[in-house]
């Protein structure tokens, strides 16, 4: 099937708004909503009628997702430009599981991975082990970048109510700043630093460890010093020169990509924060997820319908944006990390076989908690010039049982911005309004224009019963799923990601420029002028 057979079938739809369909099928919620591993996931929302849906279904099939989702599952070298196999899913499978990849099984070194990060979380939480002076480590801050830094960032605040651990602090960006202000506030002698990078030699990374490693050298006697370091990384000649002791270091392999590593030892600050009994239970319910995923078909498989709903509105109907909207403040950095998850993963302008895509790809994401946005940006999304589906979240209850009422009022608020954005206010309703303020004539006219809002807005809502490890571990595998079906559906390789690798080599050659090492001759005029008054301001503020 064509895309033009879907496009022409959506401007079939484009007449039709979204309340019509409810009042044409009294049962549209409950046909056009997905549950599984304790999430439920309501579409119905959206401008897709039975014929969308067939339609989106039969071109799943044709793209042939079944197959290389079992691919992807069972072993098969599906990241082609780099010829790797795709595993994240392995290192959240269970101990029955085996996963072949090059006639070995894997699965062994997962779980033996896992135990040795459970031992030692375990050990740093209990107090067992200490820093060189003998005190406790009370506090740890985990320094990467991207996939090393985003994921455990997000997850940890996520699942704030269950810390009680050391302190785990986040750095991720080279601007001096930011480390900065993080170890500005701890004692060297109480601080233990993760050191998050597969290679050892990503370069902000590696900038900032440095700094920690000059920070901690200030109090502690250099020979001691690399026992306030563990490392996220499978080089172990270079985490040795830095005085890491091997068991101090924890590996991966590289069938699993920076923005799917969470599930391994980059969640190793969470694990130190919640514990790794609860650790493991977001483990559980990502793996519910994938079986979910693997089992669930046509409209129930979440994954595929999650995705099959923003492939129509990005590819069919459009629409450049996705908006996501937590209803939970702890989520407040779940829309950064499918930033990247989405847009590194599908941000993509040749198909699998080097030819350029004839379709659109993947959407630009963005988003805040509820209901910080609806005091910024929602204005835009209600009554702006372009549509922007939106997908909220939000559970049926809090942490907080003496906040009862306040949990109430979010959930009023999502479910109230949903129906908002598809009924709208027609431009009658708005004059009867401005009417009973006692406007007349053409200042009624004028008011009531200010007042009308479109409607016929699509969103969906993603609702779990509470925020808990199990949770996250759902949504979090939900979203990966949807974003290697999305993928497919281009026909386009989702775990590469070369697009991120030249303005780092451009940056590398224009470090010594910038030192005065090197010449700027060369350079074309915006760089060199720009470089001019860097240098001009610099003197000047010096």
């Amino acid at each position: 099937m064509s895309i033009e057979t879907l496009i022409a079938h959506y401007g079939k739809l484009t007449e039709t708004p979204i309340q019509d369909l409810f009042d044409a099928d009294p049962n549209r919620a409950a046909r056009y909503s997905s549950e599984g591993a304790g999430l439920f996931f309501d579409w119905s929302k959206t401008g897709l009628d039975d014929q969308a849906v067939d339609l989106l279904l039969s071109f799943a099939d044709e793209a042939k997702v079944a197959a290389w989702r079992d691919q992807m599952f069972r072993g098969s070298k599906i990241n082609l430009t780099e010829d790797r196999a795709v595993l994240h899913t392995a290192l959240r499978a269970g101990p029955e599981t085996e996963v072949h990849l090059d006639g070995e099984d894997v699965m062994p070194g997962v779980h033996d991975t896992l135990a040795r990060m459970r031992d030692f979380a375990t050990r740093l939480r209990s107090g067992q082990i200490r820093a060189p002076g003998g005190g406790r480590f009370r506090d740890v801050v985990n320094i990467g970048i991207g996939g090393s830094d985003l994921g455990p960032a997000m997850a940890t605040q996520a699942l704030s109510p269950y810390h009680d651990g050391p302190r785990v602090h986040f750095v991720s960006n080279v601007d001096g700043a930011q480390i900065a202000d993080v170890l500005g506030a701890l004692n060297p002698a109480e601080t233990l630093i993760l050191v998050a990078s597969k290679t050892f030699t990503t370069i902000e990374t590696m900038t900032n460890a440095t700094t920690a490693r000059d920070w901690l050298l200030r109090d502690v006697p250099a020979d001691v010093v690399g026992l306030h370091f563990a490392a996220l990384s499978s080089n172990l000649e270079k985490t040795g020169e830095w005085g890491i002791a091997a068991e101090r270091v924890f590996g991966f392999e590289d069938w699993v990509g920076g923005r799917y590593s969470m599930w391994g030892p980059i969640g190793l600050s969470l694990m130190i924060a919640i514990g790794a009994d609860r650790f493991e239970q977001m483990l559980g319910g990502a793996r519910a997820m994938d079986a979910h995923f693997q089992t669930a078909e046509g409209r129930a498989n979440m994954p595929l319908m999650l995705a099959l709903v923003g492939f129509w509105h990005r590819q069919v109907c459009g629409y450049t944006t996705r908006a996501v909207l937590p209803y939970e403040q702890r989520l407040a950095r779940l829309p950064a990390y499918l930033q990247q998850l989405e847009m590194e993963s599908n941000g993509k302008r040749v198909a699998l076989d080097g030819t350029m895509l004839d379709l659109p790809s993947g959407p630009v994401v963005w988003g805040e908690p509820g209901t910080n946005g609806q005091h910024a940006f929602y204005q835009l999304i209600h009554q702006g010039t372009d549509i922007i589906p939106c997908e909220f979240m939000v559970g049926a209850v809090g942490h907080e049982r003496d906040l009862v009422h306040q949990h109430q009022l979010l959930v009023a608020n999502c479910l109230a911005q949903s129906q908002a954005l598809m009924l709208g206010r027609s431009l009658s309703e708005a004059r009867e309004m401005m009417h009973a303020k006692g406007f007349e004539g053409d200042e009624l006219e004028r008011q009531a224009a200010h007042r009308v809002f479109p409607g016929n807005r699509p969103s969906t809502t993603l609702v779990y019963p509470k925020l808990t490890p199990e949770t996250l571990g759902a949504i979090i595998a939900l979203y990966e799923h949807r974003v290697f079906v999305e993928g497919v559906l281009l026909g386009i390789n989702s775990f590469d990601q070369w697009g991120v690798e030249l303005g780092k080599e451009l940056a590398v050659a224009l470090a010594p420029v910038l030192r005065g090492e090197a010449s700027a001759d060369g350079l074309d005029g915006s760089t060199q002028s720009l470089i001019e008054r860097l240098d001009q301001l610099s003197d000047v503020r010096s």
